[in-house]
């Protein structure tokens, strides 16, 4: 029986995949603890595929499986891949850059196997080495989405977390096909302990992420987990009717007392601008939760899966690495 699952997505991880893997087996084997190694390639554009075939062939006697797309899905479809594949008891999410090192995770195992009452260990940064702004616009997010969401999302808390198999199926229950990993880890509910750690610089390459991919995530997280962005469209829409009714008694009023008084070019002007700016941003919404539902729809898988590569570790064996 794999006592942990580690489930690793790689985009252009070329120079990280070995890395990763001979740490998780130096931390862990020594302590006893059976491990499986699930790594996705999540449509890499480098030579990503060909070093995790490399490994694969080296280790086929062992609990590794490498899962290939047929193109970039994204990270959270790389995850629920990942998690599908997965057979042990307890199953970690962890990156392939190294800047979330397998010596955490073993105390995050260690946490969550001590005390029967937690479900999931999740890892925090307890300082950021991001810019100033960056930060900033985060922590901005954190507060928005809380004040609007009937469930709680921790600041900080990554995708960096082991999870016991009843918490991971209650996920893999979840049939949507836009996946927000903090949003469903939320909603799923389930004791989750919060553990700081600090990130270590990357082993090799560069992050893929940017501010133009994080606004994107932070939208999709944001649409998939409330409705308030389309209750804002009603009460904007009741202020500015409100608002029309009482300049239109204001002109009616100043015609009856002071005869026909036609208003200012730049007034009209400016009224109409706004409450089109309004109608324009209350449309944009509707139409970023209709695309959602219109996919939703379609049905599509989240993946497709390319080629799919498994050790031949079999239940009760133990690769004694």
């Amino acid at each position: 029986m794999i006592d942990l699952s580690f489930v690793i997505p790689c985009y252009n991880e070329e120079g990280n995949v070995r890395v990763i893997y001979d740490a998780i087996h130096a931390v862990f084997d020594p302590e006893g603890i059976r491990t499986e190694i699930v790594m996705v390639n999540d449509g890499s554009k480098d030579n990503t595929r060909k070093a995790l075939k490399e490994l694969y062939n080296e280790h086929k006697d062992e609990a590794l499986k490498v899962i290939s797309f047929s193109r970039n899905f994204g990270k959270e479809a790389a995850i629920l891949c990942g998690m599908r594949h997965t057979t042990g008891a307890h199953v970690c999410f962890i990156d392939a850059d190294m800047q979330q090192r397998p010596e955490v995770a073993l105390e995050m195992y260690r946490k969550l196997t001590e005390d029967e009452d937690l479900d999931c260990v999740a890892a925090y940064q307890a300082e950021r080495k991001e810019g100033k702004l960056l930060t900033f616009f985060k922590n901005c997010f954190y507060r928005l989405i809380n004040k609007m969401c009937d469930i709680d999302f921790v600041q900080g808390a990554s995708d960096f977390r082991i999870l016991k198999r009843p918490m991971v199926d209650a996920i893999l229950s979840l049939p949507e096909y836009y996946r927000f990993s903090k949003g469903i880890f939320s909603w799923v509910g389930f004791n989750t302990f919060f553990m700081p750690y600090e990130v270590q610089e990357r082993n090799a390459g560069s992050s893929s992420w940017n501010f133009r991919k994080l606004f994107k995530y932070a939208i999709e997280g944001i649409v998939g987990y409330t409705t308030t962005p389309l209750q804002i469209s009603t009460v904007l829409g009741v202020i500015v009717s409100a608002l029309a009714v009482i300049y239109m008694v204001i002109l009616i009023i100043k015609t009856l007392v002071m005869g026909i008084d036609v208003p200012g070019y730049a007034t009209t002007l400016s009224f109409v601008l706004l409450i089109g700016g309004i109608q324009l941003l209350m449309l944009g919404i509707i139409g970023e939760y209709l695309a959602k539902a219109y996919i939703q729809g379609k049905n599509r898988p989240v993946y497709i899966e390319k080629e799919v590569l498994e050790g031949s570790l079999k239940d009760g064996e133990f690769d004694g690495k």
